[in-house]
């Protein structure tokens, strides 16, 4: 029988994926799995795209053009103005997903053996797919006890080789909840300038951050316009994850024509998630706020939740919808796997992701889970109830 690729047997496996045989297997037994590791909305999808997808009125369903609808790309350079965010239509590139958005920026912008450092802990994907493209991962660490603050800009020098091509950011961050203040962008916008380097910014939990300080895009960088390339998605903002509909936002037109080339050849984005996207531009600013409001008392609710569990650590996280909460367990990874596999609480167990997998550094986060706050309040209620049941059920137990 011939190999398997190298590449393939490199491949993470997701984090956040990888539990569902056992959470299958637990539900098969009639145990209730409240899933606080995935990053799937609850919420009900606008009902401007629901009504778009009802009343979708054509006799084919053709291919769009490989960098996306028209009239769609138009209408997002009026929702990125709302931010501050000035594009031309131009400068938009529609994708299947944010996850094409990046693996699509990486083959465009890097060549095998280039290094991009980024700051752990980070989505696992970024390293599944430089591994796609046979680029290398650098990463920095960043803390728990100083709610994952950027690291130090000497930290990040002292990765920098002559093969070190681009930074790699998420504001508000995936999986920490962390949100950039403008002092560390800036530092970033100074750093990626004297070396230049390309910035990729994955900014798709832009309309979930929880200060009163003005969001800061990659975009609101000055001096570095070119070398920035933003990614973006509609999932998590319209709960709109199955439509697979993403973009590519960069003023730099050599990016912007090398990533034309791989979405010529996978063809089009989707035209049905398209067309329920453009739609959902006119989602009513009442839905936002409202989907706003809920995640900040989801989030609230949750932490102080987590922080009254004997052994138990969160900061508070200042973006997206999720936290890395430190538990007081030998190695999360066992945890999360017994909590489906040979533990339950009155009928119910938890599912959360092991923060192992969003680190590439061996050893770090063994003892730290994501933990997605999708849920509503009721049922986070009963989640956290069973963890703490869990927690002082664990034979691995650390006190």
């Amino acid at each position: 029988m011939p190999n398997i690729s190298q590449r393939g047997v490199s491949m993470p496996a997701s984090p956040i994926r990888k539990l569902v045989p056992l959470a299958n297997k637990a539900k098969s037994k009639g145990v209730k799995v409240y899933h606080l590791n995935i990053g799937q909305p609850d919420l009900p999808t606008p009902e401007v795209a629901m009504e778009a997808l009802k009343h979708i009125d054509r006799k084919v369903l053709e291919y769009s053009p490989s960098e996306g609808i028209l009239s769609f790309r138009k209408k997002l350079v009026n929702y990125y103005a709302t931010f501050n965010i000035h594009v031309d239509v131009e400068d938009i590139i529609i994708t299947t997903g944010g996850s094409e958005a990046v693996l699509f920026s990486f083959m465009a912008c890097l060549d095998p053996g280039d290094e991009i450092i980024v700051p752990e802990p980070a989505y696992a994907n970024y390293m599944a797919f430089a591994i796609s493209c046979g680029a290398v991962i650098k990463t920095i660490p960043s803390h728990i006890e100083d709610g994952f603050a950027l690291p130090s800009i000497e930290k990040f020098e002292a990765l920098i080789t002559p093969r070190t091509k681009a930074i790699l950011i998420c504001n508000p961050n995936n999986p920490t909840g962390y949100l950039y203040t403008q002092k560390e962008m800036d530092q970033i916008r100074d750093i990626v300038k004297k070396y230049d380097l390309f910035l990729f910014s994955d900014e798709v939990y832009r309309e979930f951050c929880y200060t009163d300080d003005p969001y800061i895009s990659s975009f609101h960088l000055k001096g570095v316009e070119n070398n920035v390339v933003l990614v973006d998605s509609v999932s998590k903002r319209y709960s709109e994850c199955g439509i697979r509909i993403g973009a590519i936002i960069t003023k730099n037109s050599q990016v912007r024509e090398n990533v034309m080339k791989w979405c010529q050849a996978r063809l089009s984005p989707p035209l049905i998630g398209q067309i329920i996207a453009e739609a959902s531009l006119d989602t009513p600013k009442s839905y936002m706020t409202g989907v706003y409001n809920e995640y900040i008392q989801r989030r609230d609710f949750l932490i102080a939740g987590l922080n009254r569990i004997p052994g138990c650590y969160s900061p508070i996280p200042m973006g997206a919808f999720y936290t890395v909460a430190k538990l007081p367990v030998d190695d999360a990874d066992k945890f999360c796997a017994w909590c489906l596999s040979e533990f339950e609480y009155e009928g119910q167990t938890v599912m959360m992701a092991p923060a192992s997998g969003f680190y590439v550094t061996p050893g770090i986060g063994r003892n730290q889970v994501r933990i997605a706050y999708v849920l509503n309040k009721e049922d986070l209620k009963k989640a956290l109830v069973v963890l703490e049941k869990a927690l002082e059920a664990y034979p691995g137990r650390v006190l």
